[in-house]
């Protein structure tokens, strides 16, 4: 990639308007003549409904309509799909998600009638006066309780509540592997339910114009949301429908996906040929957006006499939630087997996922979307084989790592490039450990327990292959660059005309990006999985060295000399040995008049490119945390958090740095205060708001040191891998072990995530007694 403006450290642009308030979300934005949406949710978790009557809501004020699940059957309106392909045993049993409930509801929050009135009140008064008959039943709301005998049934089509099995890896191998193993080591891991909580919560305004459905939404990929809802949902050709979003308050991949309310507002608005408004509020995220994580379930390392790993087994129960979700299935299954094994050179690896149905809300993707689950496991298994072969863990770590390229993992990744070694003794490093003996004695000498904890992590970093991306000349003089990927928070419209200037030779002031709207883009696979750079970003590179190959000839044409004679820097191209020049955008102004092409030329510069590549990176890195505990409290202090990480090659150092640093805060989150709980005989959700559900604040988080080590991927022109989602799969792990070295004067070897002050000092408790 041609130097210049990638690889520098520059600041947000778009950060002016977000700090000073010019931001457009959805929200924001005036609708005129615009209704309001109210959905009514289910106060049970798994009931039937013998009726619903809506007479008396209808007749309020303001009511202009009242939906309901017979409505929906009336005008053929399908179930919300599942479309993740998963090669499971025996086929995924995917029950049918209507936009809202009908003979029974299967989780507290799930939608069951959606009222339509002048304002927002007005539509929650008249939800409120729709009666509903319901018959309580029994509801279950862990994995492994649903898969137990005598559970209750939440799918008729769904024996024992199990939705599928997943088994992936040589059985013969592992258990051969396990049969002359010098050492075992197994633990019963829990990874626990959270919620992706971004600033804005889910929003939409639907309309009905001209014969076509309009929604605007705060979402992370428009192309797969109208695909399937014009195909599975409305079963309507997908140019019956424009999806666009303005700016997005993070999206965390909860915002990559179908929801029902998105179902019934445009359902609404072509009834009514009005716009209809709805946005959430945090109760509603809470209970019926997605959760994510939740995988439990027991897990086996062998290694030989020396340290050496020789096999890794895990046997886990996925909780779906009542419903398979789109890309919910995947998430403990394919996702997992990608990185499961981490940075570790393991012969062989067997993987088995039971999906179980619950009564609870569905689980999705979320920042890592099954990779923080397999780190996770691979890191707890390694320490703990540690602790029990009496090792150094940084050295069992160092004996195991993956040192020779290309390495192709038990379960079939294929990796290019790695520098795991070093990224281990760079951190070694950082984190000063000859001097942990010193900063525990202090710790000691004022009554607490002080823990370090190393872990390493591997991410896949692809998301959804194929990407199409343009690049236009405007009217106006800027460059357009249209990408079907697309933006929630990460800076792109910074990143992205970095590199385009560095390719192109062009300021990247000169640069526009246009995204998040079908109508200006024809294809796109949005935003997840760490991807937009690496698989966006190479469309984006094959369609700016299209636009400087149909230029050419035209730049000669103008210079009159041959194609071959010219030389292209800095945003001109020059006859060589001469003076004579022409800059780029004065050929593609020239370009827009036929008179001054060559015969046979097209007019115009503008150019697309779609990459079909399904080619996997390898993020990478190791961390170091230090933590303090209050044995009186239980209260866990982060107090220094280190880390370094490979990201191929940096488009902006700085952007990489925050995208890390906030990844992290949402592990460490994850491992220290975050889980969504459900009360295990009701099914009544206990999190449902910010007072019960505790995500990190400033106070809980050090300075969070990130530094890299640049080994660029050959899987894609640009040398990048991925910075999005690694926070949040190295930081679990690293985190816990760090708590776990805290408590091992105690004797405590284990606990579950969230390592809250009341579990911790529990453990303590129950050790000291």
């Amino acid at each position: 990639m041609p130097e210049g403006e990638a690889g520098r450290s520059v600041r947000r642009r778009e950060d002016l308007r977000f700090l000073t308030g010019q931001g457009r979300y959805v929200g924001d934005i005036p609708v005129p003549g615009a209704l309001h949406g109210v959905a009514l949710r289910s106060p049970h978790a798994h009931a039937r409904i013998l009726g619903l009557d809506a007479t008396a809501a209808r007749a309020m004020p303001g009511v202009r309509l009242v939906l309901t699940h017979a409505d929906l059957m009336a005008e053929g309106i399908g179930p919300l799909p599942c479309p993740a392909v998963v090669a499971t045993v025996a086929p995924i049993i995917v029950p049918p998600r209507h936009a809202l409930a009908g003979e029974a509801v299967r989780h507290v929050g799930e939608a069951i009638a959606f009222v339509v009135a002048e304002t927002a009140a007005q539509a929650r008064d008249a939800a409120e006066a729709i009666a509903v008959d319901y018959v309580p039943l029994q509801a279950v709301v862990e994995s492994r309780a649903a898969l137990a005998p005598c559970a209750p049934q939440i799918w008729p089509e769904a024996p024992g509540n199990k939705a599928f099995r997943f088994e992936r890896g040589d059985k013969a191998a592992v258990d051969a592997a396990f049969a002359a193993a010098a050492h075992v080591v197994e633990l019963d891991l829990v990874n626990n339910r959270v919620h992706a909580a971004p600033i804005e919560p889910r929003g939409a305004v639907a309309r009905w114009e001209g014969g076509r459905f309009d929604l605007m939404l705060s979402g992370q990929g428009v192309h797969g949301i109208r695909r399937q809802l014009a195909r599975d949902v409305f079963h309507l050709p997908e140019e019956d429908f424009r999806l666009h979003c303005p700016d997005v308050g993070g999206g965390f991949g909860l915002k990559n996906f179908l929801f029902s309310e998105y179902v019934c507002l445009l359902l609404a608005a072509r009834r009514l040929g009005r716009p209809v408004a709805w946005t959430a509020d945090y109760t509603e995220e809470f209970q019926a957006a997605v959760h994510a994580r939740d995988l439990r379930g027991r897990a086996r390392l062998a290694l030989d006499a020396e340290g050496r790993f020789l096999a890794l087994h895990a046997d886990l129960a996925a909780d779906m939630g009542a419903y398979c979700s789109s890309h919910g299935p995947a998430c403990p299954t394919n996702s997992v087997s990608t990185a499961i094994g981490g940075v570790y050179a393991i012969p062989a690896i067997r993987l088995e996922v039971t999906g179980a149905f619950t009564n609870s809300a569905p689980v999705d993707a979320y920042r890592g979307a099954g990779k923080p689950e397999a780190n996770y496991l691979t890191e707890r298994l390694v320490e703990a084989a540690a602790r029990q072969l009496g090792m150094d863990p940084v050295e069992l770590r160092r004996r195991n790592l993956v040192t020779r390229f290309p390495h192709r993992s038990a379960l079939g990744m294929l990796m290019d490039t790695g520098r795991f070694v070093d990224n281990l003794a760079e951190l070694e490093a950082l984190a000063d450990r000859p001097g942990f003996a010193a900063r525990q004695a202090e710790s000691k000498a004022r009554g607490r327990l002080r823990g370090l904890g190393i872990a390493c992590f591997l991410e896949t970093s692809r998301g959804a292959p194929h990407e199409w991306a343009a690049v236009r000349f405007a009217a106006d003089g800027m460059v357009e660059l249209c990408l079907g990927t697309q933006s929630n928070g990460q800076g792109h419209e910074t990143s992205f005309p970095q590199f385009a200037a560095a390719h192109l030779g062009l300021p990247a002031e000169r640069f526009r990006l246009v995204q998040a709207d079908t109508e200006a883009i024809p294809f796109g696979n949005g935003h997840g999985g760490a991807r937009s750079l690496h698989v966006g970003g190479t469309a984006l590179v094959m369609a700016m060295d299209t636009v400087l190959e149909k230029a050419r000839p035209i730049a000669a044409h103008l210079l009159q000399a041959a194609p071959e004679a010219l030389d292209y820097a800095e945003g001109q191209f020059r006859v060589r040995g001469t003076e004579r020049s022409v800059a780029l955008t004065a050929v593609a102004e020239a370009a827009r008049d036929p008179a001054n092409l060559p015969e046979g030329t097209p007019p115009g510069l503008d150019a697309e490119a779609m990459n079909l590549s399904e080619l996997v990176a390898f993020p990478s890195g190791a961390h170091c945390a230090e933590v303090e505990i209050d044995p009186e409290t239980g209260q866990v202090a982060l107090l220094r958090y280190q880390a370094v990480d490979d990201y191929g090659r940096l488009i902006n150092p700085l952007l990489t740095a925050g995208q890390v640093q906030g990844g992290l805060a949402q592990g460490i989150g994850q491992a220290l205060l975050e889980e969504v709980a459900y009360e295990p005989g009701s099914g009544q959700l206990l999190s449902a708001s910010f007072m019960d559900y505790c995500i990190p604040r400033a106070e809980d988080l050090p300075p969070l040191e990130v530094a890299f080590g640049e080994l660029p991927t050959l899987s894609n022109p640009l040398g990048v891998k991925g910075s999005g989602q690694a926070g949040a799969i190295g930081a679990p792990q690293t985190v816990v072990v760090a708590v776990l070295d805290a408590l091992a004067p105690l004797g405590i070897t284990h606990l579950d995530m969230p390592l809250t002050a009341e579990r911790v000092w529990r453990a303590i408790g129950n050790r000291v007694r």
